[in-house]
């Protein structure tokens, strides 16, 4: 790559957030869904999500330059495999992980992340004077904004969870920090015999009800509200932790999982579900999660060793690590 095409990269990369706002904009006016049957003119497109015909139009080729839509010569734009993703009804949807990236809290603190680099605190209290989890307790429709896109991501993962370990070997599975229990729902669905225990916040179980009705497996599990820092439910031979220690520094991690060791029981497994950090100029993906982790809610991201020693000092032993796909790996754990 000589010097101009370098710079032209550098350049593309910079301007990078614009692509992400424009794909944020469609995914709150869900332009995706509104092409899943076939194309549509820009106009009938602003008629219906209630925009300006003109800057909606300049929006959707900037995203068709981009790769997101196809312009047609009409003005017609029709969904390609990328912005297939961003429909709300696919397995793999993006779009409800777009609308929370783009929101303006978000934006502000990774606008901060100059702080947090030279000074190692967390932007977002920086911008905010609290912690983002008592933001969006304070924000209600923040919260229904973060919930919906832990609950499409947790089911983008679960098939790779489900076929990358076996969940059949455990009588009652339990999902610590679970959220509205998308993952524990697919695992009960697709294991007749379990049954299972959700234990989260009690504003966010309060919503749970649904998502195992939609699985016709709510009579097979009991949704319980607390605070995993105070206690865990016991009952379980399997306790799974997606995506929870990466929010969090060791000491508070040690907490959480001191709490889990106290409720599992001694022949149990603990499934913290993860990414790993990948070796030095690898991994793109969990490198820049982990940048999220620092910004926003004060966390980080781990490598394997990192896990180990946390585990280590909360009194477990890893047993083994399995890798379910590029952003989620899957370390099976025992006490000790």
């Amino acid at each position: 790559m000589d010097e101009r095409d370098a710079a032209a990269e550098l350049q593309k990369m910079v301007n990078g957030f614009q692509v992400s706002q424009a794909i944020c904009v469609a995914a709150t006016l869900g332009i995706a869904d509104h092409l899943k049957d076939g194309k549509r003119s820009s106009g009938e497109l602003a008629v219906l999500t209630n925009t300006h015909p003109q800057a909606l139009y300049r929006l959707l080729r900037a995203l068709a330059s981009a790769g997101v839509f196809h312009e047609a010569k009409d003005r017609s734009f029709s969904l390609t495999p990328v912005g297939g993703a961003l429909r709300s009804d696919v397995q793999h949807s993006v779009a409800s992980w777009a609308i929370l990236a783009g929101r303006p809290y978000f934006r502000q603190a990774w606008s901060d992340l100059l702080h947090s680099v030279s000074t190692g605190e967390n932007a977002f209290r920086h911008a905010y004077g609290k912690g983002v989890w008592e933001y969006r307790g304070e924000h209600p429709e923040e919260s229904v904004v973060f919930d919906r896109a832990m609950t499409a991501m947790s089911r983008g993962v679960a098939a790779a969870v489900l076929a990358a370990y076996d969940f059949r070997q455990f009588s009652v599975v339990m999902d610590v920090g679970g959220g509205q229990g998308a993952l524990l729902a697919e695992i009960l669905r697709r294991n007749p015999g379990q049954r299972g225990i959700l234990f989260d916040q009690p504003q966010v179980v309060a919503k749970a009800g649904p998502v195992f009705d939609a699985a016709a497996v709510a009579d097979r599990c009991d949704i319980v509200a607390g605070d995993f820092f105070v206690s865990v439910p016991e009952g379980a031979d399997a306790i799974v932790l997606k995506w929870i220690l990466h929010d969090w520094d060791d000491d508070t991690n040690i907490r959480i999982l001191k709490s889990c060791r106290r409720a599992i029981r001694p022949e149990g497994k603990l499934l913290v579900l993860e990414s790993i950090l990948a070796p030095p100029n690898e991994g793109a993906v969990a490198k820049f999660g982990d940048l999220n982790m620092l910004v926003m809610p004060g966390g980080q991201e781990r490598t394997a060793e990192e896990f180990r020693l946390l585990l280590v000092a909360s009194d477990f032993r890893v047993a083994n690590i399995v890798e379910a796909g590029p952003r989620i790996s899957i370390i099976e754990v025992e006490p000790v």
